[in-house]
């Protein structure tokens, strides 16, 4: 299937809006077709080479690599966490899986990591094993911002035997020829960076009570001035597992792109295709969103738009196939990827709309004009 030109049009259109209104300093979106990039394009203060900050949309990278060690029989789903990373075991945390830790039921979901020490190694480990549960694991789903992935981050070190950042380099982005998508970047690499800049105030509880019945609504650790934490050069050089790399957005819809084919640029197989599919198309968790209602819908890592029609919900938008798989970032990062249409979508942004209703609006609005783009007019 090619592309509709008006449909691509009024994408683009779409895209541009908020830029022009003043509304979003810069945004970049990049569309991926059998195997290649087909659309890129850059709005307001950014050029093709800007990257952006891609919070939770890293993710996807650390569940990569995680596939690639279950293919080599290191690790398994089923396995404890402690098996892998003894030390994990403190606190009644030792029966925790891998798989409960990356669908995100393991019972830990604010358990901090931050500044000052967060870049040594060995306060990681002290800390993770003094977490305590908020709940049994595998019995509620609760979005774990950057816990579970620094855990998953210890993992990968213990198990493949370097800096989990090297392990994304070299079994991801160096086979996959992506050198904009990064995990770790060191501060005199940073200059294409764009800062994430706040915009804008948040909805009132007028609002919220329209749009969720509530007039309060919990950010946890997703807040305006958390995202611009990551500003800093030293917090980008440590390469945050759960939401610390930094991309263009051509580069992210080339990365999803190589997992619909399964295929690198060289023409070569990227990796074990039952463990692909399994992470891109089997749905392991369907524990409800303990806000809006909805299934979860939770592969090893990723997100699945599943047949229940509510994949909006899920940072999809409205026409995408059920087998559409991703992993969104905050402050309305969008990457996905459908089979059906083997379409992939990257719509960046460094704008950190304060209004986040606004903002999940423009998420199902650019989302969903992007599931269309092969449908004739």
């Amino acid at each position: 299937m090619g592309l509709n030109e008006n449909r691509v049009a009024q994408l683009l259109e779409r895209a541009r809006r908020e830029v022009e209104a003043g509304l979003l300093p810069s945004v970049q979106i990049a569309i991926g077709l059998d195997g290649e990039v087909v659309v890129s394009e850059s709005f307001g203060a950014a050029t093709p080479q800007t990257r952006y900050n891609i919070f939770s949309a890293t993710k996807a990278l650390i569940a990569t690599v995680m596939w690639q060690l279950m293919s080599e029989g290191a690790v398994a789903p089923e396995d404890p966490v402690a098996r892998h990373f003894p030390e994990f075991a403190g606190q009644g945390k030792g029966d925790i899986t891998i798989e409960q830790v990356m669908i995100h039921q393991g019972g830990f979901p604010r358990a901090p990591i931050g500044p000052p020490h967060w870049a040594d190694r060995s306060w990681r480990i002290d800390k993770m094993a003094s977490w305590r549960l908020n709940w049994e694991p595998g019995t509620q789903f609760e979005y774990h911002p950057t816990s579970a992935h620094w855990v998953l981050g210890e993992i990968i070190e213990r198990v493949d035997r370097r800096d989990y950042r090297e392990s994304v380099r070299e079994r991801v982005l160096v086979p996959l020829g992506l050198r904009s998508l990064a995990l770790g970047v060191a501060p005199d690499e940073q200059g294409d960076v764009a800062d994430m800049a706040p915009i804008g105030e948040a909805p009132t509880p007028d609002e919220l009570e329209a749009a969720f019945g509530v007039r309060t609504y919990d950010l946890g650790e997703v807040t305006p001035e958390a995202l611009t934490f990551f500003n800093d050069p030293a917090v980008r050089a440590i390469g945050v597992p759960g939401g610390g790399g930094m991309s263009n957005a051509a580069d992210l819809a080339s990365f999803y792109q190589a997992l619909l084919h399964n295929r690198r640029p060289d023409g070569e197989t990227f990796m074990d295709a039952a463990w692909l599919a399994d992470g891109t198309g089997r749905i392991r968790g369907t524990l409800p969103d303990p806000i809006l209602g909805h299934p979860s819908n939770r592969s090893l890592g990723l997100v699945i738009a599943g047949d229940d029609g509510l994949s909006s919900l899920r940072g999809m938008g409205k026409t995408v196939s059920p087998r559409t798989f991703g992993h969104n970032g905050a402050a309305g990062q969008i990457v996905w990827a459908d089979p059906e249409t083997g379409l992939s979508l990257c719509y960046l942004t460094n704008g950190i709309d304060r209004n986040f209703l606004r903002e999940a609006r423009r998420t199902v609005a650019i989302a969903s004009l992007a599931g269309r783009l092969t449908e004739p007019d």
